[in-house]
C-alpha cells in the first residue's frame, strides 16, 4: 500500500456506493455516492473483499460482514457503533434500547441518533436496524427508501406489495 488512502465506487441494488480505505486497506467509509475526500487515489484492488461481501449480502447469502474497519469518532460514537454492530441480522432495535446497552440515560436518545447519523460505514455497520420506539422507520443517512430495502432484504420488514 502507499501512504495515501484510496477509494472505489460500486454499483449495487441500492445504487452507486462510494467506499474509502486507509493506507492499510481498512474500510473507513461506505456511503451513497458523492465525491471522495481530497488526497485519495482511485484503486479498486483493496476493496475486493468488500465487493465480494456486499454482493453476497445483497444476494441474501451473507449475514455478517468480516472486514477490517477503521472509523474516526468520539468515544461516545464508538460505543454506540460497537453496540450497533451487535444488533443481529434480520432484527431491529430502538434508539432507547441502544442507549441502555451502552449505559447511557434515556435522555441520551438524541445523542445516540446523532452518533448513528455520523456512522461513516453504512450497511456494514447496520444503523439501518435502529428504529423509533413506536416502530417507525426514522432517519437514515442513505435515505428512508434504502433503509426499507435493507430491512426488507434482511426479513425485518415485510416486502412492499406492488400495485
Amino acid at each position: 500500500m502507499t501512504t495515501a488512502g484510496c477509494f472505489t465506487r460500486l454499483d449495487t441494488p441500492l445504487g452507486r456506493l462510494l467506499l474509502t480505505a486507509d493506507p492499510d486497506g481498512a474500510l473507513t467509509s461506505l456511503r451513497c455516492a458523492g465525491e471522495p475526500p481530497d488526497g485519495l487515489r482511485e484503486d479498486p484492488g483493496p476493496f475486493r473483499a468488500a465487493r465480494e461481501q456486499l454482493d453476497a449480502y445483497f444476494a441474501g447469502e451473507l449475514r455478517e460482514f468480516r472486514l477490517p474497519l477503521r472509523a474516526e469518532g468520539t468515544e461516545f460514537r464508538r460505543r454506540v457503533w460497537d453496540a450497533m454492530d451487535e444488533v443481529p441480522y434480520g432484527t431491529t432495535v430502538t434508539y432507547g434500547l441502544l442507549a441502555a446497552r451502552i449505559g447511557a440515560p434515556r435522555a441520551a436518545v438524541r445523542a445516540v441518533g446523532g452518533a448513528l447519523g455520523a456512522n461513516p460505514l453504512l450497511i456494514v455497520r447496520p444503523c439501518h436496524r435502529v428504529i423509533g420506539a413506536d416502530g417507525s422507520l426514522t432517519g437514515y443517512a442513505g435515505g428512508l427508501g434504502r433503509k426499507v430495502r435493507l430491512l426488507t432484504l434482511e426479513g425485518a420488514l415485510a416486502a412492499p406489495r406492488g400495485n
